[in-house]
């Protein structure tokens, strides 16, 4: 059992102290967390705009156009893997860039736009319709019902789906080390090269992604509850 201790404690030193290696997670988690971050708030945009644009669209007939072009984004995107995306927004559309994370954040917020366009749709549509007839019945148009009365209400239905939605994502963000940026899972084949250690490193951002998803899991359980707890009241 000592042994075993000392072997952890040894493996631990290699891959975090030695030369400052701890700085490597940090530098990945920094990064993790801001491209997970900035690229869900894209996809929650993008996502409001293309549910709003298809509802309307179901209503009222109008907005052909636009609907036609979220239809075959959403189409293309989601049957395409997001590693692909990445590659071609660094290599065909954003050639001429050298900000990885930039990048990374727009392919993944798009990629999210697609998602969370259908669960944010999803949600406007479990609305009772009554109550899109009261606000227009208060002289609200169409535009305001949908944004003071119905999203607020679709936003509390979806929201387990969104804390999915971005657990996912968070997760996903593992692949933009195709392009050089130093996330979790570089760090550790950073640190690897170094080693030659492949367990600790690996096991090390295995805890790290557990972490976090777990804290995530917890804090989106809290956001469910106090919602419930708000329309009971």
């Amino acid at each position: 059992m000592v042994q075993f201790f000392e072997s952890i404690a040894h493996q631990f030193n290699r891959t975090f102290i030695v030369d400052n290696r701890y700085k490597y997670f940090l530098e990945g988690l920094k990064h993790t967390i801001i491209i997970a971050l900035a690229a869900t708030l894209m996809g929650i945009i993008i996502g409001i705009v293309i549910a709003v644009i298809k509802v309307l669209h179901k209503k009222t007939g109008k907005l052909k156009i636009l609907n036609t072009i979220f239809e075959t984004y959403t189409t293309i995107i989601r049957g395409t893997p997001v590693v692909l995306q990445l590659l071609i927004s660094y290599n065909l559309i954003f050639l001429n860039s050298s900000n990885a994370v930039l990048i990374g954040i727009i392919a993944f917020g798009i990629n999210s736009g697609a998602y969370v366009s259908e669960i944010i749709r999803a949600g406007i549509m479990a609305v009772d319709g009554g109550q899109t007839e009261a606000g227009r019945s208060l002289g609200l148009s169409q535009i305001q019902t949908m944004r003071l009365i119905v999203l607020p209400q679709a936003f509390k239905n979806v929201l387990p789906a969104l804390g999915n939605e971005f657990i996912a994502l968070l997760k996903e963000t593992s692949v933009i080390g195709y392009l050089g940026v130093m996330d979790l899972t570089k760090a550790a084949e950073s640190v690897i090269s170094r080693t030659a250690n492949v367990y600790f490193p690996y096991l090390s951002i295995a805890i790290i992604y557990l972490i976090m998803v777990h804290g995530l899991s917890i804090l989106f359980n809290k956001l469910e509850r106090r919602f419930a707890q708000s329309d009971r009241g």
